[in-house]
């Protein structure tokens, strides 16, 4: 892999990554793409872990785009990874065709709904229950096998993840398409479920 020239290595990300990026790494790269919770903090702890482990894990990385390499003792260094690949371009790799294979999203989108119960995270959690088993009805969901963070539903279109906010009392939730006019379907498709929860404020679907 482009890590370190290996193949059968394991990737941390956070867990809002593309299926894109999933197909990337274990299809085009011959590694392992492990979604892990959101926070740069989170994704490089999660690598050593894995390391500690016995994993041959050297990158942890983040939708925002901070990085960690295991040969920069899993610091957060975006101008080492700049370095890296400046390296690269000099020795005559081409990176618009090593990248060219992974598969962009035709759609994405976030948004963010307010919780109203001063329990927040057990109220939280308690929707994101609700949801798997009612996911579990719909035959053209179907819940992601390697769910870390809150819970990711993959669609006819492309996926949703409903997560919960580790400090405040916000429910955030992406969704992504493979095809234009996707995510308003899947919107349409889900936002009758959230109208039986009176403490979540769920009104930026209607946006």
């Amino acid at each position: 892999m482009a890590a370190d020239g290996k193949k059968g290595i394991t990737v941390v990300t956070d867990s809002v990554t593309s299926d894109g990026l999933k197909d990337y790494i274990e299809n085009n790269l011959g590694g392992v793409h492990y979604r892990y919770r959101r926070g740069y903090k989170n994704v490089i702890n999660k690598a050593e872990e894995l390391c500690a482990s016995g994993i041959d894990c050297p990158l942890a990385i983040e939708t925002s785009g901070h990085a960690a390499l295991r040969e920069n003792y899993f610091l957060d260094d975006g101008a080492y990874l700049v370095t890296k690949i400046v390296i690269e371009l000099a020795r005559g790799k081409d990176i618009k065709k090593i990248l060219e294979p992974l598969k962009m999203p035709a759609e994405e989108l976030e948004v963010r709904f307010n919780i109203l119960d001063p329990d927040f995270k057990a109220y939280g959690q308690r929707v994101i229950s609700v949801l798997e088993e009612y996911a579990k009805t719909r035959p053209d969901y179907k819940i992601a096998d390697d769910n870390r963070e809150g819970i990711r539903i993959s669609t006819e279109n492309g996926f949703f993840l409903l997560r919960l906010s580790v400090h405040d009392p916000v429910m955030p939730m992406n969704f992504e398409s493979n095809v234009k006019g996707g995510i308003r379907q899947d919107i349409e498709g889900i936002k009758e479920f959230f109208k039986s929860f009176d403490k979540l404020d769920s009104s930026a679907l209607n946006r």
